[in-house]
């Protein structure tokens, strides 16, 4: 079987449109169609069904789609089993919060180009089901997520902890709750101005919930995409926020942020990701090992 079939059966499953997958496969539509109509022959069974707004995969090709992905993958390490001998060589995408994107793997790229120069990497800012997806997708290789249990709702994804990021609750220097004579209560903290990261980050829904649920609670919020955003409103006096420490520290040295005293906030696990079925790449494993070296690394007393 040509697995160039395989690999566009495969693409249009994942994104449900012949143009998109025609798109991403650099290939004309027309082709993608003719590859489809070819494989539902070979297997004589149609894979998908052809809808105004896409094309909606069957029972069938749900069936054909896990052993395509495999056989897709055996290929892979095929390929790759040719250039054993030499060093790690490729491209390897990514994924991460922009608290790890902007303040932990800037560090691993460069120990990396010292390491392994015929590796090169490309980082991919993403939040958790971003992160899924893309993995799911083959988009990324590997992804680093800052979840408890980041596989309970994925079968599919496998992970490995390699860290853990301290959290603190943070204001201006000024900013009264920097002074307070006493720990501040859940009660004093429904009473604040929040900014907060973006929907979905999970030490920020975290806190959200935890707030909203204290009786009274008169707590404001505003949600950003950006932790420079709430980082930036915070340091301006306007309120309060939550935020891995690596993401403040250089703040709180210069005197701009000040923690506040209250409750005790558990660290975020820093999960590694990747697919569960699918094959990884002499230079992934090359960058998953440099990872889980810089992560331990930064773990010794005394680091950020």
């Amino acid at each position: 079987m040509d697995t160039r079939l395989l690999r566009t059966f495969v693409t249009l499953a994942r994104t449900g449109s012949f143009t998109a997958a025609a798109a991403e496969l650099h290939l004309a539509q027309s082709t993608v169609t003719v590859q489809i109509r070819a494989l539902e022959k070979e297997l004589g069974s149609r894979l998908f069904d052809r809808l105004p707004r896409g094309a909606l995969i069957t029972d069938a090709g749900r069936r054909v789609l896990e052993a395509a992905e495999e056989v897709l993958n055996a290929e892979a390490g095929l390929r790759s089993a040719v250039a054993a001998d030499g060093p790690p060589a490729g491209h390897v995408v990514i994924g991460a919060g922009e608290t790890l994107c902007s303040a932990r793997l800037p560090g691993v790229v460069a120990a990396l180009s010292r390491t392994h120069p015929q590796v090169e990497i490309a980082l991919e800012p993403a939040g958790t089901e971003a992160a899924v997806d893309g993995l799911r997708a083959g988009r990324l290789d590997i992804a680093l997520l800052l979840e408890k249990d980041a596989d309970a709702g994925f079968p599919d994804i496998v992970t490995e902890p390699i860290a853990r990021e301290p959290l603190v609750l943070v204001c201006a220097a000024e900013h009264p709750a920097a002074h307070r004579t006493r720990a501040a209560t859940w009660a004093d903290l429904a009473q604040e101005t929040f900014f907060l990261h973006e929907q979905g980050c999970s030490y920020s829904d975290r806190l959200m919930r935890d707030l909203l649920s204290v009786p009274g609670a008169r707590t404001r919020m505003t949600r950003f995409g950006s932790i420079e955003a709430a980082r930036s409103c915070v340091a301006a006096g306007l309120g309060l926020t939550l935020l891995p420490r690596a993401t403040v520290a250089a703040a709180l040295r210069e005197g701009v942020l000040a923690v506040v005293d209250g409750p005790r906030f558990p660290d975020v696990p820093v999960q590694l990701a990747r697919h569960r079925r699918r094959w990884v790449s002499p230079a992934a494993r090359a960058v998953v090992d440099e990872l889980v070296r810089s992560f331990a690394a930064r773990a010794v007393p005394g680091g950020p």
